[in-house]
């Protein structure tokens, strides 16, 4: 069964287009991990203080999302975040949530 890593982002209100853009153009290099299957970012819903965004990766198992971690392509990939100019589009850490598959229907 597969394993989703998924993290949390509260964004400032007027700062989505920032964010997306953001991870429009980041290189990823997830396609090089074995396991990994898909990416997804999602943006949810929004209220006063912030638009909740999620990003969602599916991988073949936990031991290739941990991998992934300790990577030479994770670290490329998260070499620049937080090192933006001016205010942070995001409020805060992202929020990480991990989940292991225990029923898939297709």
């Amino acid at each position: 069964m597969s394993y989703i890593a998924m993290n949390r982002f509260k964004i400032r209100p007027g700062r989505e287009a920032d964010f997306e853009t953001i991870w429009k153009n980041r290189e990823s290099r997830l396609n090089e991990m074995q396991g990994f299957r898909e990416f997804r970012l999602l943006k949810g819903p929004q209220n006063e203080e912030y638009t909740l965004y999620s990003s969602h990766v599916i991988w073949d198992s936990r031991a290739d999302f941990e991998a992934w971690t300790k990577s030479e392509q994770f670290r490329a990939a998260h070499r620049n975040a937080g090192k933006r100019e001016g205010e942070s589009p995001i409020l805060g850490a992202p929020q990480f949530e991990g989940f292991e598959t225990v029923l898939q229907q297709k």
